[in-house]
């Protein structure tokens, strides 16, 4: 019968050795109606000791992690075998981090372990800087008096894709299509040549605001299924840059808030593709206008670091702790569900596209810094 414990009981900064995971898979493997059971099953499934390492793993699982056999994954957690760029951010390793305090699977674990069955939602970035999108339930389970988790992963990319990008897409393309609508009734009511250019001109804007997010989408799909061939050519870094800050220092999107081109910001002929440098800076500097204080500068620089040139956007607002833990997480945002394209795919194209490097620094001190480097 199953004991609840306390989560005290548990260590999860200490592993078995090798030997010590081997003799608990084996004891585990030895009743083979519990194996077959979990073997005829086409959901992963995968056992879990109290230092939450893989003893026993079918075959659904460790294919879908990238393991050729049940060997080759025993004594790993489950973070490390998904591949998740935060499995090794602590010394401890794989449910130590800071950000596994709000990661799902995580989560579901130390609850199992308190007793209780669990499902959670989980969505986890690799390596690869491939996100995957979980539904994944702990259930709390004692074999041999040893105490176990068994662990279930269902795996909801392609479903939780298309709802994304349906929400973001049908919300984005509804209100610059209602802008729109809404000038050109204006446009019967008015006699005044001058405000009739005026208005026609606004209208032109928000017809390419239409065009660039539907084209946004176009990528991301197109990078997501790996079908996006970028088109490198010679970038002048200056030139880049000032058609940058013309291009989003437009009335509506600023405010009070101010672009400019760091006066110390070097030239460097960079080999890119520049649709898609341009969608990066462009969402580095959409979210620095997001998070932002009252009448700010936003500064975009480019300087060269021996054999690399690094481009930056920055602006003096902090990013909560909580919410830098998830920037880079597909459709995370602070504007609400169905949102946050724009930082995962600075990640996306960025890095597996461009072959650069993404990232950022916030501080109270010093504010927030996006930076692509190649």
């Amino acid at each position: 019968m199953f004991t609840k414990r306390l989560i005290s009981d548990y260590n999860i900064n200490e592993r078995l050795s090798d030997e010590e995971v081997k003799k608990q898979s084996a004891i585990f493997a030895e009743n083979k109606l519990l194996i077959n059971l979990i073997d005829s099953v086409s959901q992963m499934v995968v056992i879990l000791n109290k230092e939450r390492q893989v003893v026993y793993a079918n075959k659904p699982y460790y294919d879908f992690c990238g393991f050729g056999s049940l060997d080759s994954i025993l004594g790993v957690r489950s973070g490390e075998a998904l591949n998740c760029v935060h499995a090794d951010t602590s010394p401890e390793g794989c449910n130590t981090g800071d950000f596994c305090r709000t990661c799902g699977a995580a989560i579901a674990i130390t609850e199992s372990q308190l007793g209780e069955k669990s499902t959670k939602e989980c969505r986890i970035v690799t390596n690869n800087n491939e996100t995957l999108d979980l539904l994944v339930t702990a259930t709390p389970f004692e074999f041999e008096k040893e105490m176990l988790t068994v662990f279930t992963i269902t795996d909801m990319g392609d479903k939780k894709r298309k709802e994304s990008l349906e929400r973001i897409f049908f919300h984005d393309i509804l209100n610059s299509a209602s802008g729109i609508l809404g000038l050109t009734s204006v446009l019967n009511e008015i006699e005044d040549p001058d405000e009739i250019i005026e208005i026609t001109s606004t209208i032109r804007d928000a017809a390419e605001k239409l065009v660039d997010e539907i084209q946004m989408q176009h990528q991301i799909i197109a990078a997501e299924r790996g079908d996006l061939k970028p088109a490198i050519t010679e970038i002048d870094s200056l030139s880049f840059l000032t058609q940058l800050k013309e291009f989003y220092s437009q009335p509506e999107l600023l405010g009070d808030k101010t672009i400019l081109v760091d006066k110390n910001a070097e030239r460097v002929i960079v080999k890119s593709d520049p649709v898609l440098l341009r969608r990066i800076l462009g969402n580095m500097i959409k979210n620095a206008l997001e998070y932002h204080n009252p009448g700010d500068r936003i500064s975009m620089s480019c300087r060269k670091n021996n054999q690399l040139t690094v481009f930056s956007v920055h602006n003096s607002a902090y990013i909560e702790q909580d919410i830098q833990l998830q920037l880079f997480r597909r459709s995370f945002s602070t504007k609400g569900t169905g949102r946050g394209l724009g930082t995962y795919s600075m990640k996306l194209l960025g890095e597996r596209y461009l072959k650069g490097k993404v990232w950022f620094e916030s501080t109270k001190e010093k504010g927030t810094t996006f930076f692509i480097e190649f």
